[in-house]
């Protein structure tokens, strides 16, 4: 094992303690089920600022913006501003009104929050529904995560693949049981401020390495493919209109995301709201600006032969001593590894609260759900050991899926009309089903209709289409509520 590796395995076990230290501490908050699910409902501006960001982002602007950028040039910048925008809707549309009505209300999770006026029968059967796709979705994710984790720290330290996996996922169920929604909150927000730091540090190295911004822009100039430094990319017409409405929709996703609208449902008043989203807006500014940056730059420097998901890897270890380039990667894998634990709450909490399994154990609410949550790392773990890379691949539509599932009720909701129930479940199943038949429309192909729209440059029909319905559905068959509940 070179020394490198031993640096960047040595960096990788001190984060791992801290995590486990930040769960020990955290245990001594987690008394009740809303404790566990949400942290008393007493998340700080910084802690839910930039764990709301870092659940939001993490490891895939690291790799996957950047990858994207890098190899279809500034057309991919429409990304950006549709991302900053779900910021902005999120904690200034949403923020008030989630955080206090599900105060007022004892809101535990997002579906509490959409069937809250919910009548009759309707009600259990939406929160039943909603919990099974977010356990199909976020089960698939999470394997997915351990799955790409395991090959991360396989293919850059040279570690077994398997006892990697193994130790990742015993450190994050560790201190997830231990401090729950506490303890995943403060670890990514540690994991957002590093984040922060590479989005800085690694970005600049690259830009004067490549001589500066003029020299980047001459160099992309002379050897990189037509239509690369412009806005409009390959496409023209339609098809770039499409291309643009599809990579912006990317920020509808957190409208109906339950481990990011659990944030503002934890944060602790107006003030930290207010702040939390300075906080997260600044860190999505520096973040994505320093990604494009590293981007731009490395394919100033390597002529497009690298591999962009690869790049930030390749960057730190061409720009940087063994002992910081081993820094930075470990900053990346343990990101990598970390972007589970959000998920892992989220989903515990549809399969114990909404589910009501905790209901059948009053005074247990805790320990059941400690329990609920080791039986779904469990079944992550060997869904990751037994299933090929390749089904994960196909899972991974669950941003676009669940966003469009409850992003349409939370808005209506939050702009103050209460939709009849059955046409919440409706918009529900259709937000969800008309994404998932996007989307294997776009997998599977041919030269039908469907497989033609939905291979379109940006997804567009994957990811805005499926929130037409749902949307007609929710204003018509709804009322305007006296005022606002809470």
């Amino acid at each position: 094992m070179t020394t490198d590796n031993l640096i960047v395995i040595a960096t990788l076990v001190i984060y791992k303690l801290a995590l486990v230290l930040i769960g020990l501490w955290a245990s001594r908050r987690t008394k009740t089920e809303d404790d566990f699910f949400l942290g008393g409902r007493g998340l700080g501006a910084w802690v839910a600022g930039l764990s709301y960001a870092a659940s939001t982002s993490s490891a895939w602007v690291l790799l996957g913006f950047t990858g994207f950028v890098y190899a279809n040039g500034l057309s991919a910048l429409w990304m950006v501003p549709g991302i900053w925008a779900g910021y902005v809707v999120v904690w200034l549309v949403f923020g008030r009104r989630l955080r206090e009505e599900t105060a007022a209300r004892n809101h535990v999770t997002i579906v509490d929050f959409m069937t809250a006026e919910t009548k009759g029968g309707m009600k259990p059967l939406i929160a039943l529904s909603s919990a099974l796709l977010i356990f199909f979705c976020f089960i698939f994710y999470i394997a997915a995560q351990f799955g790409a984790a395991g090959t991360a720290f396989e293919t850059q330290l040279g570690l077994p693949r398997l006892e990697s996996l193994l130790i990742g996922a015993a450190v994050i169920l560790l201190y997830a049981l231990l401090g729950g929604f506490w303890a995943v909150s403060v670890t990514d927000m540690l994991q957002g401020a590093l984040m922060a730091v590479i989005a800085v540090v690694l970005p600049l190295a690259a830009l004067i390495a490549a001589g500066g911004p003029a020299e980047v822009w001459q160099t992309l100039q002379a050897n990189s493919p037509d239509g690369y430094l412009t806005l409009t990319g390959p496409h023209a017409g339609f098809v770039f209109i499409g291309f643009v409405l599809g990579v912006m929709a990317i920020g509808l996703g957190p409208f109906g995301q339950p481990h990011l609208i659990s944030r503002l449902m934890a944060v602790k008043d107006e003030a930290a709201r207010k702040q939390g989203f300075q906080i997260a807006i600044g860190w999505a500014v520096i973040v994505y600006l320093g990604m494009i940056t590293l981007a731009l730059s490395g394919r100033a420097l390597t002529g497009g032969e690298a591999g962009g998901e690869a790049l930030l890897y390749q960057m730190a270890n061409d720009l940087f001593p063994a002992m910081l380039a081993g820094l930075i990667i470990a900053a990346v894998l343990s990101a990598v590894m970390s972007t589970v634990d959000s998920l892992l709450i989220a989903t515990s909490a549809a399969v114990a609260h909404d589910m009501g399994v905790v209901r059948r154990f009053p005074g247990r609410e805790v320990l059941i759900s400690r329990i609920v949550m080791a039986v779904l790392v469990g079944l992550a773990v060997a869904l990751a050991l037994a299933l090929p890379a390749t089904i994960f691949s196909r899972v991974l539509f669950a941003w676009s899926a669940l966003g469009a599932a409850f992003g349409p009720v939370v808005l209506v909701r939050v702009f103050n009309r209460e939709p009849e129930g059955w046409a919440i479940l409706a918009a529900i199943l259709s937000g969800f089903g008309m994404t998932v038949f996007f989307y294997l429309a776009g997998q599977i192909g041919g030269d039908g209709w469907a497989g033609q729209l939905a291979a379109l440059p940006g997804d567009p029909f994957e990811r805005v289409v499926p929130w037409i319905v749902p949307l007609v559905l929710l204003f018509v068959f709804s009322r305007r509520a006296a005022k606002a509940s809470g």
